[in-house]
């Protein structure tokens, strides 16, 4: 019995030609729309082509921007996608395209397709176009511009590239079939007049091809094997085929269909993540409760927690909907493997070492990182006057709260066994200090007979502790099916997505750069903002994870 893992229906297929010889390589494409950034769903189909090549030896993916749509393309989104990509550890070398740097050969197809009277230019209006193509159970009305004469579909078709037609006067439309049950081949456009400016290729096109009608001849172009895509481009196969058998094509590719990602919790509609940042409901494509892949790396999240994430989802044929508690874990067990540990209180409450000598110093010896002895230790000044979490002190504790209480014992991480005294209140009833007395020789030492100390709690010197602004980040929506609300997606975005509190952090966590990753003690994970944090100035902190799951309890 072999000991290989099993492979998924698409590398069977891959597999099979290789070993049939159908194939000497596998080509895959990443093929991006340009219109907006990429998200989390995108990253399972990255991790699935570039993946593949990576797999085989000569094998290579292509990085195709499918920028066919002026009116939507931009550069910043290219330069976006790139960056994502490599982000997730993929490189495409040489292998970089553009479907506008094949723009003549599309037009040269579509004379082709005119010239064997398989083509025509109609001028139907839109709404004559959407009533005349009929639906499921009605067979579509054929155009009356439908048997043009070669001659006469050429030179109207020249004219239109030639810019001498309004948008929308009339558009170029397959000659295939307007009764197949398949509505796709209901003689479909495949190009539209966009007196619009490309960002590759300026004003020099009036005609732009649609998407259907460019994709498969890019992939025949650059010679793909295997071009992959998500389920709802299954009715679109027999499109692609026809396309491919009836186009001046160099190469045959085979389309193959696989379930798109979707995850609870989650948007994955560009138009509707466009509206969330169009409407200020975010700070941009970048915000850390953005899905996109931007929002995920600024948020904290690792690309090694994303592709395990992809690897553990898998590739079917069958669509359904990830809980997000799954790539949250992900996320938790590769950053508690590499993330160091640091000291930050969230909500400080000041913690005075009454026996402690004023002005004395002692340091501590702390663990970088429990799940990596390799990474060491390091050394924090202990003084009389330290910050503690407010949840860590309780006036009147019950049975099982074993942190700090009137005449309770606790040890501070990685330095003395303390006995609480005394406490402050204000007016309000508010705690704002409280007293203790440390226990000489418990410093790394066991629990002295007769004391009872249950607990370790982090703690910052009010000396040297630094201000930080750190922001905890949540999920955007408060249910799993966003997009199933009847009130709409917009009307469940969680309110508590992001709180921002004033924090004293160790100076370790506020001497390092912007992208430092790091577990606050018994808080969660967090990451140096990429945009507004400085190393010692202005020190920002976001929250990528908490330690656990605080979304499981509230199903």
């Amino acid at each position: 019995m072999s000991d290989s893992p099993k492979l998924d229906f698409i590398r069977e297929i891959i597999a099979g030609d290789l070993a049939s010889g159908k194939h000497e390589t596998t080509i895959t494409r990443f093929p991006p729309e340009p219109n907006g950034y990429l998200h989390i769903g995108h990253a399972k189909s990255i991790c699935l082509n570039f993946g593949i090549a990576q797999e085989h030896p000569g094998a290579r993916c292509h990085l195709r921007f499918d920028d066919t749509n002026p009116e939507k393309e931009e550069t910043e989104y290219v330069e976006s996608i790139k960056t994502d990509v490599k982000w997730l550890g993929f490189e495409w070398g040489d292998n970089l395209y553009y479907a506008s740097n094949y723009f003549d050969f599309y037009y040269e197809s579509a004379i082709h397709l005119i010239k064997n009277g398989k083509a025509y230019v109609d001028h139907q209006t839109s709404e004559e176009m959407r009533a005349n193509r009929g639906n499921l159970t009605v067979p579509g009305t054929p155009s009356p511009y439908r048997d043009r004469s070669v001659e006469e579909n050429l030179d109207l078709f020249a004219r239109m590239k030639a810019g001498e037609f309004q948008e929308g006067e009339c558009i170029l439309r397959a000659k295939i079939d307007m009764a197949s049950p398949n509505l796709n081949l209901r003689d479909p456009a495949l190009y539209r007049i966009l007196h619009a400016e490309h960002h590759n290729t300026g004003d020099a096109w009036h005609i732009y091809p649609m998407y259907d009608f460019a994709h498969p001849l890019e992939d025949a172009l650059e010679h793909i094997t295997h071009s992959l895509c998500t389920l709802e481009f299954e009715n679109h196969r027999p499109l692609y085929d026809w396309f491919i058998d009836n186009c001046p094509v160099p190469s045959k590719p085979r389309q193959i269909e696989f379930a798109r990602l979707n995850l609870t919790y989650t948007v994955m509609s560009k138009r509707k993540l466009l509206q969330l940042v169009k409407e200020n409901h975010v700070s941009g494509w970048d915000d850390p409760r953005m899905p996109t892949i931007s929002g995920i790396r600024r948020r904290g999240y690792t690309p090694e927690a994303v592709r395990n994430f992809c690897k553990r989802v898998g590739i079917t044929k069958y669509n359904g909907t990830t809980d997000v508690a799954l790539l949250e874990y992900e996320v938790r067990d590769h950053l508690n493997k590499v993330a160091p540990r640091r000291m930050a209180v969230l909500e400080p409450l000041k913690l005075v070492l009454t026996n402690w000598p004023d002005g004395h110093e002692e340091d501590v010896e702390v663990v970088n990182n429990p799940e990596n002895p390799e990474e060491g230790t390091r050394r924090i000044a202990l003084t009389r006057e330290v910050w503690i979490e407010r949840e860590d002190f309780m006036e009147d504790p019950p049975k099982k709260f074993f942190r700090l209480g009137p005449e309770r014992h606790v040890r501070l991480r990685g330095g003395y066994i303390v006995k609480c005294t005394g406490y402050e209140k204000a007016d309000d009833g508010t705690i704002t200090e409280v007293r203790a007395e440390f226990l000489p020789g418990t410093m790394g030492a066991d629990t002295p007979e007769g004391v009872v100390c249950k607990a370790a709690i982090h703690w910052v010197s009010a000396t040297h502790g630094v201000d930080a602004e750190v922001r905890l980040y949540d999920r955007l929506f408060t249910v799993e099916d966003p997009d199933g609300e009847e009130g709409g997606f917009l009307s469940v975005i969680n309110p508590d997505a992001l709180k921002t509190v004033a924090a004293k952090v160790e100076p370790a966590a506020a001497d390092v750069e912007a992208g430092f990753r790091c577990q606050f003690e018994r808080t969660g994970y967090f990451i140096a903002d990429a945009k507004d944090h400085v190393p010692g100035t202005k020190v920002v902190y976001n929250r990528t994870v908490p330690l656990r799951d605080s979304w499981a309890k509230k199903k």
